[in-house]
């Protein structure tokens, strides 16, 4: 277990306040290239001007996870000339409740020892085995984060209180893989309710295409531009006039969802998608059904449509789908245009 577990971090970085109120990247182990170390320095709440405090937030850069655990330093300790820091973890995979544990157990030592030393200790200590001990600062077991947990952590229901049947919007695009953008001004909120998109296509488990925490600069709309599909997450209400960015956009306070008029045609609604949502609905609204219920029932509707397509599938020629192969079983417009569109995301189209 932790041989492989294990494997998924990266670095760790330490990013510090002084009382001048200058803020440094200090320390890294083993090491972060210069174009992340940028991006992190950007997340970090201490660049921005002593504007809103964060204890923890999380992202997506080039492939690579990031975690950032801000703290203020309370006197006396052994940091005498640092008002706050920032442990920054880089992984590969996407577990924030894994990595903010860890981060709060290394936050403290670093607290108490003031030197990176005992941090870069438990860091290797983690990877080499997967846990870290210590009686006075907590214990860390890689194996108590399972992703699957970290997958089911936000709240679909949520979600579909907020949206009711326009979270068949949501659920349409992320099945043919489309690009969404949500915006809200707190980063919290934010993290919270992106997170949660990507369960809607539970039969893919592909967190990869969530971007929570997006800022409107050159080279994270690059990294963000080679993605096809995506979910990514913007606090700059500026994003709201990029439509090169989005199919969908999410504005998240007024509970507005907007489809992009060059996506309108592939994302056209009819009855199967009124089905699929009203099911969504009365799962969502079922005081007896726990999240991981919901998102089990939205999976097997999915699975049942996927079935349906390669059905299909296997009456064509090489298994690919036709639009002329299709129409020969006269669906309704908006279906026959949704399983087209869908056939495509899956790669069960003929080109």
């Amino acid at each position: 277990m932790a041989a492989t577990e294990t494997q998924f971090m990266l670095s760790v970085g330490l990013i510090e306040k002084d009382v001048n109120g200058d803020t440094l990247w200090v320390w890294c182990y083993p090491s972060v290239g210069s174009d992340l170390r940028q991006v992190l320095l950007s997340k970090c709440c201490l660049t921005r001007d002593g504007r809103d405090f964060h204890t923890f937030v999380f992202g997506q850069f080039c492939r690579t996870w990031y975690y950032i655990t801000t703290v203020e330093v309370q006197e006396p300790t052994a940091l005498n000339k640092v008002t706050h820091f920032s442990i920054v973890v880089t992984a590969k995979d996407f577990n924030p409740e894994k990595y903010a544990a860890l981060s709060r157990i290394l936050c403290r030592m670093y607290i108490k020892h003031g030197s990176p030393v005992k941090m870069m200790e438990a860091y290797v200590t983690v990877l080499t085995k997967g846990i870290c001990q210590s009686d006075e600062n907590g214990s860390f077991l890689i194996k108590d984060y399972d992703v699957r947990k970290a997958y089911l952590a936000g709240s679909v229901k949520d979600v579909v209180s907020q949206f009711g049947m326009e979270t068949i919007i949501l659920y349409t695009a992320l099945m043919l893989k489309k690009r969404i953008v949500v915006h809200h001004p707190r980063i919290e909120a934010l993290l919270e309710f992106t997170r949660v998109l990507p369960s809607l296509t539970w039969h893919r488990k592909d967190w990869s295409i969530l971007h929570p925490y997006v800022h409107l600069t050159d080279a994270e709309l690059e990294d963000l531009k080679k993605c096809p599909g995506y979910v990514a997450g913007f606090v700059d209400p500026e994003v709201s006039n990029r439509s090169d960015l989005f199919d969908v956009y999410v504005n998240l306070p007024d509970s507005v969802i907007t489809v992009s008029q060059s996506a309108k045609e592939a994302m056209a609604m009819g009855k199967l998608h009124k089905d699929i949502g009203h099911l969504i609905v009365q799962s969502a609204e079922d005081a007896e059904r726990s999240d991981s219920q919901v998102i089990k029932e939205i999976s097997v509707k999915t699975k049942e449509i996927l079935a349906n397509l390669a059905a299909l599938a296997d009456e064509c020629e090489d298994s690919k789908i036709t639009l002329e192969g299709l129409k020969q079983h006269h669906f309704p417009p908006a279906t026959e245009n949704f399983l087209f569109h869908l056939a495509a995301a899956e790669q069960l189209l003929r080109i």
